[in-house]
């Protein structure tokens, strides 16, 4: 009997979309059609498919009013924000603009003598795994990368974001890219360990939890698959004496509740010097009792449902569990009468400490907890004093200090005054149990491709 993969709506909780999984022959066949497709990608020009990529981009943006509704159906975001367009042009056009030289061959002799030099060739097939809180944005680190560097490219998006690898593998289709290249592949979990096990693919990039990584790597055990994992986070971020506080609080306060809270490098956890936390929660909690929690198909929506019943309940666990033990919930849940099921109301949380469960492990919700700290040393402790290691950020005028303390933060991207944003020019890195690995930048190529070297020698 044929399995049924189902996008479950946070909105109304009926199943809004469902799919057949593919069987292991089924999706065996779909790796062998890659592997073949890809064999002829990989000798077209680079310009040429520099260029294709970007007209699959293009044809994107054209289905974005479509897509926009359908992510408010499939994972609550909000329709007023748009969908993921803006940075998914952004980040693949980018990849697409530094190819030339990010793939260019490092030339180490040319004489009459001898050549030699290293070129960077693709793996061949790669097998992407998006996960379901950003799936356009998280996908096309990889795919608009992987395919511009001569990969064959299978996508696999989450159960909760169902449609999302239909559309982008029919935009890139229709702007010309081989059907057997790009494929759009429903898989079970078992399948796609089966999969990995086979060795059918010869790079792997997985964006999810700690524990999907850790099947990953299960799963890929004496194959010697290579693997790009972006694993779980627990964002920090600290705010100095000397820091702008209305830009920091509206700032921090967005990267910690957007999206519901659901972003890879959302901030989860402040920390304030005491000289400022009064003034900062005050200004917070004004921004947080402002939120409209509703239908994200309606424009006045600011915070809509999270993508299923069983993170909004893990969240509440959490808030729970901190103020039973001590901790302040600041934000009147009166102001947010319609929460229930997957709407989840948001809350700031005080007085809390790095013994309670929603300061050390991860929550992607809209919570955060805030401490009041006494010095650099103690916020550079506590920053560190966590399994993950994704982003932080720094607010201060002072760059050198600024410099000085990310030099000692165990993270894979610091940003100064700004927060919750993938800048592509710089590698998307983490470090523990984030993961490992990279993307974006042209490190991203050199992840996505091997080197081999020439030693080319006249008679």
């Amino acid at each position: 009997m044929t399995q049924m993969i189902r996008c479950i709506s946070p909105v109304n909780g009926e199943v809004y979309a469902q799919r057949p999984a593919l069987s292991i022959s089924e999706a065996g066949d779909a790796v062998a059609r890659a592997t073949v497709a890809q064999l002829g990608w990989s000798q077209r020009p680079l310009d040429e498919r520099v260029k294709l990529v970007k007209a699959g981009v293009e044809k994107l943006g054209e289905m974005n009013k479509e897509i926009v509704e359908q992510l408010a159906w499939q994972m609550g975001r909000p329709v007023r924000y748009g969908g993921e367009f803006g940075g998914v042009k952004e980040r693949a056009f980018y990849m697409a603009d530094i190819a030339a030289d990010a793939l260019a061959p490092i030339n180490i002799e040319n004489t009459a003598r001898s050549r030699r030099y290293i070129k960077r060739v693709p793996h061949g097939v790669v097998l992407v795994v998006a996960p379901w809180n950003y799936p356009y944005l998280t996908a096309i680190n990889t795919v608009a990368p992987a395919l511009i560097a001569g990969n064959a490219v299978l996508l696999k998006t989450a159960s909760q974001t169902l449609l999302a690898g239909e559309h982008l593998v029919q935009a890139f289709t229709e702007a010309g890219i081989p059907a057997d290249l790009f494929q759009n592949v429903f898989l079970t979990h078992e399948t796609t360990s089966q999969l990995i096990a086979a060795r059918s693919f010869d790079f792997v990039n997985f964006t999810g939890s700690v524990s999907g990584g850790e099947a990953m790597e299960q799963a890929a055990a004496g194959t010697f698959t290579g693997l790009g994992l972006e694993l779980g986070g627990k964002d920090p971020a600290y705010v100095m004496e000397d820091a702008d506080l209305d830009k920091a609080v509206d700032t921090l306060i967005d990267g910690a509740m957007f999206n519901s809270g659901q972003c890879c490098c959302g901030i989860e956890r402040i920390y304030v010097v005491a000289s400022l936390f009064d003034r900062f929660i005050e200004k917070a909690v004004g921004i947080v009792s402002n939120y409209k929690l509703g239908d994200p198909l309606e424009q006045e929506t600011t915070l809509g449902p999270m993508a299923h019943v069983r993170f909004a309940d893990l969240v509440r666990e959490q808030t729970a569990e901190a103020v039973k033990a001590g901790a302040k919930a600041l934000i009147d849940p009166a102001l947010f009468p319609n929460q229930r099921d997957a709407y989840l109301m948001p809350q700031i949380l005080i007085d809390v400490d790095h013994s309670m469960r929603v300061m050390r492990e991860e929550s992607f919700g809209p919570v955060v907890g805030i401490m009041k700290v006494q010095d650099d040393a103690e916020a550079i402790a506590l920053m560190n004093d966590s399994d993950y290691g994704l982003t932080a950020s720094l607010w201060t005028r002072d760059f050198e200090r600024a410099e000085r303390i990310a030099d000692q933060i165990e993270t894979g991207t610091v940003y100064l005054n700004r927060c919750d944003y993938l800048d592509p020019a710089l590698c998307w890195t983490g470090c523990k149990d984030t993961g490992r690995g990279g993307g974006l930048s042209s490190i991203g190529y050199h992840n996505l491709t091997r080197p081999k070297s020439y030693y080319m020698r006249s008679l």
